[in-house]
């Protein structure tokens, strides 16, 4: 029961009562005294010396018990718990502190702060550099089979992604003469070239603009980009630039840096269903952003293979420079044309391999044989 103890200086009365204490230590409940002593709560246990807290220190916390009572804390004691029960003692801790039903100060806000920058660093540093370097040396180790594996996975994870705009499954297109147009172009450009994997190449039937290569021998075309090229040649070009990439292997090493970024950035995000990785693994992929160094190398890959083979390398220049003008530069043109580096030199570089090419030139398809393969997904 509550009660006025003596008379204090000043003419305030000391106020008493009784409350349950938590020392935040252990598990043990005290029979406390409350009692004010000027500007402090004070707490008075039987056989210890009083504590004293400042009623500027106190904060009320949430009641998660389903009682009736209010739990009363101290940023001085942030572990330690009063529970008041009754009104009047209520009142009394409500008069004095006028910080009672404030949110308690955040202490180490500095130490907090470093914390999260050591925890974004450490993110980047994973995706960024330690991921990209192990993806690189596990390239060169992985088995064929198991590079197919990966090409033949990714290959249908970017067609259920491209699928999920409601269009379904996307479809690969399978035109009898365009396919056997597809072949055509193939068999010539090969002539002369040997690459550790066999070539895969298919045409998915989607307006993209774009072409890409992926782990295992895989060249995939987009509709689009077929439609987009005004003649075989041109085709050729992004063909012979695609099969440079498998032969560095530049698909795989991708790949899995792609896969595990993404599965990084799943677990951070709580993704573990894999819907959002899924559609950033594809959008990665199809992007192919290599290295300039990567894209150098593949497009010296193409101006040779297509100088041997009678076709000339101005080709991939002269697609480059219609996509240009029509889309702008960079940052416009919708596939990875656009997102490798320096569009300009590319450019500047395949027009001085076609001025630099000796020997005759023949077309590389028949014009039956460039309809038949430009509507192959009809």
């Amino acid at each position: 029961m509550n009660r006025y103890l003596r008379d204090r200086p000043g003419g305030t009365l000391a106020f008493s009562a009784h409350a349950d204490l938590y020392d935040g230590e252990t598990a043990r409940r005290y029979r406390i005294l409350l009692g004010v002593d000027g500007e402090d709560l004070t707490i008075e246990l039987p056989d210890y010396e009083p504590e004293r807290w400042p009623f500027d220190t106190l904060r009320t916390i949430p009641d998660v018990t389903g009682e009736d009572l209010v739990i009363v804390t101290s940023t001085a004691e942030p572990l330690a718990r009063l529970m008041i029960r009754d009104e009047e003692t209520l009142q009394m801790i409500e008069r004095h502190s006028a910080n009672l039903y404030k949110s308690p100060p955040v202490g180490g806000k500095g130490k907090i702060a470093l914390w999260a920058f050591a925890a974004i660093a450490s993110v980047f540093l994973i995706v960024y550099e330690l991921v990209p370097r192990a993806a690189d040396q596990l390239a060169l180790y992985l088995p064929a089979a198991g590079e197919k594996a990966l090409g033949d996975t990714t290959l249908e994870q970017i067609r259920t992604a491209f699928g999920l705009d409601g269009s379904g499954y996307l479809a690969t297109c399978e035109g009898r003469d365009g396919l056997s147009a597809l072949a055509r172009m193939e068999n010539r450009l090969m002539r002369g070239t040997e690459i550790d994997v066999p070539l895969t190449v298919t045409v998915l039937d989607h307006s993209l603009v774009n072409a890409f290569a992926l782990p295992g021998g895989h060249v995939v075309f987009f509709r689009g980009l077929l439609e987009a090229a005004e003649r075989p040649e041109e085709v050729a070009a992004v063909f012979a630039h695609e099969v440079g990439h498998v032969a560095a292997h530049d698909p795989t090493r991708l790949a899995l840096r792609s896969a595990g970024s993404v599965g990084i950035l799943g677990l951070l995000l709580g993704d573990f269903a894999g819907g959002a990785v899924l559609l950033y693994l594809a959008e990665q992929i199809v992007q192919a952003d290599h290295s300039q160094t990567a894209e150098a190398a593949a497009d010296a890959f193409a101006h040779d293979m297509l100088a041997r083979n009678g076709v000339a390398p101005g080709a991939l220049a002269d697609m480059f420079e219609r996509l240009r003008v029509e889309y702008g530069d960079v940052e416009g043109l919708e596939a990875h044309l656009a997102s490798h580096p320096s569009l300009g030199d590319r450019i500047a570089s395949a027009r001085a391999a076609d001025a630099a090419m000796q020997g005759p030139t023949w077309p590389i398809l028949r014009q039956d044989e460039w309809l038949a393969l430009q509507s192959i997904c009809d």
